[in-house]
């Protein structure tokens, strides 16, 4: 099991992710919880297919925070 870091952003009308380590794993859904479920789909769907086609599996490399900035 590998964890990866997900970035979730509003649009106007839905959610979309994607992840960084990943390049081209991106999903949408019309709330967080379903943009959640549908990435969880998308990472095994997108490695299955790396793998299928002989290729490396990337690390997770990417690290995610919060940082307070005066506004």
């Amino acid at each position: 099991m590998k964890r990866y870091v997900v970035v979730i952003e509003r649009a106007d009308h839905n959610y979309s992710a994607y992840v960084p380590d990943l390049p081209g794993c991106v999903a949408t859904g019309q709330t967080v919880e379903d943009v959640e479920r549908q990435i969880r789909e998308a990472i095994a769907f997108h490695v299955e297919g790396l793998k299928q086609d002989g290729l490396e599996i990337p690390e997770p490399a990417t690290l995610a925070g919060y940082v307070e900035a005066p506004v």
